[in-house]
């Protein structure tokens, strides 16, 4: 997936320690959360998308496997749902925003539960 404008480097956090960094596209208007990354190539290591406002996604007309972090407002990991199928769904009830990444990202970069995920300025 090739990185533009609207993009967000963003820092993974546990307990104040950066555990990782990811580059996010920001698909923060109707039409760029609507596609997500229907249409696009799997994610590169460390890259995905980042869908604000959102709680839920489907993995219709996908063509691979996705990780799926919901957020809540203050970017904290709600829930993790790693390697989401083609034709599946998630939700997460209280979250704000979603980030998606390619499928096994979350476990190769040990993102977990409870972490927060927070702009670099």
């Amino acid at each position: 997936m090739t990185m533009k404008s609207g993009n967000r480097a963003v820092r993974v956090q546990r307990e104040g320690e950066a555990i990782a960094e990811l580059h996010l596209l920001a698909a923060f208007d109707m039409l760029r959360r609507a596609r997500g990354l229907l249409g696009r190539p799997q994610p590169l290591p460390g890259q995905g998308v980042w869908l604000k406002p959102c709680n839920a996604v489907h993995c219709w007309f996908m063509g691979y496997a996705i990780d799926v972090l919901f957020l809540d407002g203050e970017g904290r990991v709600l829930k993790l749902c790693s390697q989401l199928l083609p034709w599946r769904m998630a939700a997460c009830r209280g979250a704000r925003s979603v980030v998606e990444l390619a499928g096994g990202e979350a476990e190769r970069l040990k993102i977990a539960e409870g972490d927060v995920i927070t702009c670099v300025a």
